[in-house]
């Protein structure tokens, strides 16, 4: 058995792209409209697996958009998706800067939430060993819920 892909809804599909790529730094990897089926799938991979989704279409995020206006209600069970970073702290003051909250802030230098433009909860990890407590990380508080 192998993990193929996560499927995440999206109401705003430039929106979530800005986010999931320009601010996380995912990579799109295929694209699909359907003009009958009034929806567009977008495949996103990170840049450390590009080479492995490029040939196999997984590990992906597919963000699903569709056409026609519809509410989604997320629930708790969905849980998050999980980013492996480079370095938190920089990726938190980016995001940051973008005006995402960050909800669960990287106080111990090693884990932080964020929540994509949808509501879906994203932890980034840092990879390898923690970063030193730092602020202004080590004393914010959290905001919201993750």
């Amino acid at each position: 058995m192998n993990f193929l892909h996560t499927m995440v809804r999206v109401k705003d599909l430039d929106a979530s792209l800005k986010f999931y790529c320009d601010l996380l730094g995912l990579v799109e990897v295929k694209r699909k409209e359907s003009e009958k089926g009034r929806f567009t799938l977008v495949f996103l991979a990170a840049p450390g697996q590009l080479e492995q989704a490029q040939e196999t279409f997984s590990p992906t995020i597919e963000l699903t958009y569709n056409w026609d206006p519809e509410e989604y209600t997320g629930g708790r069970n969905f849980g998050h998706l999980a980013f492996a970073v480079d370095d938190i702290y920089a990726l938190c003051d980016k995001l940051q800067q973008a005006g995402v909250t960050i909800n669960r802030p990287p106080r111990c230098g090693h884990m932080a939430f964020v929540k994509s433009p949808d509501g879906i909860s994203i932890e980034l990890l840092q990879k390898d060993q923690a970063r030193l407590p730092q602020e202004p990380w080590a004393s914010m508080p959290n905001t919201g819920s993750w």
